[in-house]
């Protein structure tokens, strides 16, 4: 694919983690964007499909991001039927951020993959940048994280290599219809996580395992009751294990081994974002 090009291409949750960074690297590289969310104009709302067919118009890619979660039982629907409206427009493909062992986002996968437009699913596991552009930065700054997570070992990934492997699938036909499984280079607990934070930021963070009544006591009056509902489920169902194995999908797709936890945790502690 030429990397410039008369047609843009479509970020939904332009704004987002993965979104922004994707959004720039396209740019960095002289591709055009249309980075859309329901603050934009065009503007792009899952919950109102009359927002698509506008955000769609004209654009020759999407990278779609599904808020809040692409697990939640109606993002396989909802997928389905962007779908068939950007198959109308005559997209080339859709890149789609999936999630690691959420059978309710490979339902949405597969609900992509139907479509009949051509398409790369790059499942991601548990973000590192969570603890620094994400809910648990608060903890971060105050020095305790408290968390219903126990000793299974999570491989965080970095939302950069997220990022690198969505502009590869943009824009290189070599992804096409291929499913990417990323994560970083090891695993590590949330105790592990935040002890190498508190290493490279040298201040003591503590983490602090409770409840997962507590959790959500303590999540209710901070987020929308779907987001404590969402959170809840993926430390007390999804953490159980089945996603601890590492997974090479940075390197089948980049030709680059993952970034290290460690690595993203002295970098963002020089950077400032745990700054207090």
């Amino acid at each position: 694919m030429n990397t410039r090009q008369d047609r843009p291409i479509l970020i939904v949750g332009g704004a987002g983690k993965t979104g922004a960074r994707v959004n720039k690297l396209l740019n960095e590289r002289g591709i055009a964007t249309r980075p859309v969310s329901r603050s934009t104009t065009p503007s792009f709302d899952w919950t109102r499909p009359k927002t698509w067919a506008s955000a769609l118009d004209g654009v020759s890619r999407a990278y779609v991001t599904y808020h809040p979660d692409v697990s939640l039982p109606e993002a396989a629907g909802r997928i389905a039927e962007l779908s068939g409206v950007a198959r109308d427009k005559g997209l080339e493909r859709i890149v789609l951020l999936s999630g690691r062992g959420e059978p309710g986002a490979q339902r949405a996968e597969a609900a992509l993959q139907a479509s009949g437009v051509p398409w790369t699913c790059v499942r991601a596991s548990w973000f590192n940048q969570n603890f620094s552009e994400g809910f648990l930065r608060d903890g971060v700054l105050a020095g305790e994280i408290a968390l219903p997570a126990g000793a299974v070992p999570e491989p965080f990934v970095d939302a950069d290599d997220i990022a690198d492997v969505v502009v590869a699938a943009l824009t290189d036909e070599r992804h096409a219809n291929r499913v990417y499984e990323l994560t970083g280079p090891r695993a590590l607990t949330f105790a592990d996580a935040v002890a190498e934070i508190a290493a490279a930021t040298r201040r003591p963070i503590k983490y602090v395992q409770v409840t997962p009544e507590d959790f959500v006591t303590g999540l209710r009056p901070y987020a929308p009751e779907q987001i404590v509902q969402l959170l809840n489920e993926l430390f007390t169902v999804v953490l159980d294990g089945r996603n601890t194995p590492i997974a090479h999908g940075v390197e089948e797709a980049l030709g680059r081994p993952a970034r290290d936890f460690s690595d993203y945790a002295r970098r963002t502690a020089t950077a400032g974002p745990w700054n207090v």
